[in-house]
């Protein structure tokens, strides 16, 4: 049996995420003695034979006659490949564009969505797995007896594994209709997608102002870290929307998150929380935050944050 995965790629590139879903699918496809077979659609300027390193061992390129990203669109090529395939399980990344493809997917090729999975699945017919749930406030381990499976992981929480595979490339074309059109795409540039970051510097409004934010970018640079806000902040305008974490913004999964004048609302922990670290900066001792920190400093965040960038760039010049 096949393991259908969804190789995303962004502006012809494919990021860790891609990597991260092909393990998954990998790792579904050994417990069934089955393959992978990953699906590329649109212009790519990757080499698509490195997706072999991570578990595929077919790759599937669709060309298309209109290459923007189109759920419906995407969701038809799939599951045209996987009734070829005879694939009874999909993975799909839980990208923004993921989360918007999986659900027209599970329509379009008549399979069980399970979504926010954060471990490969225990096994998977039927499908046994453990995945967030609350807003991220809890766990919960879903068992799906479902003929056909679609998983779809939380970017970042599994990371990637390589699993060195023969592969072979196929390439298909086909003419379609969307059902939606992009007017224009804002892009953001030269930054590492948060949720693909492993270290992310995050600000609230303690910083007291957009004109402040330096201190915060000068902290990420000296760590090689993403940087990120609270919710308020990006409502205000000091900070764009792509830098918003929380309930309703990026859920991230870094190896360390620092959190720089956020009080810690329950909205914003549901984003966050699966931070393996978690540093809270903050002068209100009582700040909810602490409650949830790995580590804490009560201080001021326009004095301690400079001492920090200091000793960092200090430890690194001698290191």
């Amino acid at each position: 049996m096949s393991v259908v995965v969804f190789a995303e790629n962004w502006a012809g590139k494919f990021k860790k995420g891609t990597y991260e879903a092909v393990g998954v699918a990998a790792d579904m496809a050994a417990k069934v003695g089955g393959d992978v077979t990953a699906v590329v659609i649109g212009n790519v300027e990757d080499d698509v034979n490195a997706l072999g390193k991570y578990g595929a061992s077919t790759v599937v390129k669709v060309a298309l006659n209109d290459t923007h990203f189109d759920p419906h669109t995407f969701a038809g090529v799939l599951a045209s490949v996987a009734e070829e395939k005879g694939a009874k399980a999909m993975v799909v990344s839980g990208t923004t564009n993921g989360k918007a493809l999986s659900g027209a997917l599970a329509v379009k090729w008549g399979g069980a969505l399970v979504s926010n999975t954060v471990e490969v699945p225990e096994s998977v017919s039927p499908l046994k797995v453990k995945r967030k749930c609350f807003s991220s406030k809890g766990f919960a381990f879903t068992t799906s007896n479902a003929d056909k499976v679609i998983v779809s992981h939380i970017p970042n929480s599994i990371g990637v594994k390589e699993n060195e595979t023969s592969v072979s490339v196929e390439e298909k074309s086909m003419d379609v209709t969307p059902g939606t059109k992009s007017v224009s795409i804002d892009r953001v540039t030269g930054k590492t997608p948060l949720p693909e970051a492993e270290l992310v510097v995050s600000a609230g409004r303690g910083m007291k102002g957009p004109e402040n934010w330096n201190l915060i970018e000068d902290l990420a640079e000296v760590l090689g870290a993403g940087t990120a806000c609270s919710k308020p902040v990006s409502d205000m305008g000091w900070r764009p929307h792509s830098e918003h974490v929380g309930q309703t913004g990026i859920a991230i999964n870094p190896q360390l998150y620092i959190a720089v004048g956020i009080s810690g609302a329950i909205q914003h922990l549901a984003g966050v929380s699966a931070s393996k670290n978690i540093v809270v900066i903050n002068k209100d001792p009582e700040a909810p935050f602490f409650k949830s920190a790995d580590y804490g400093i009560v201080g001021d965040a326009f004095e301690v944050v400079p001492k920090l960038t200091e000793a960092l760039r200090a430890y690194k010049a001698n290191s």
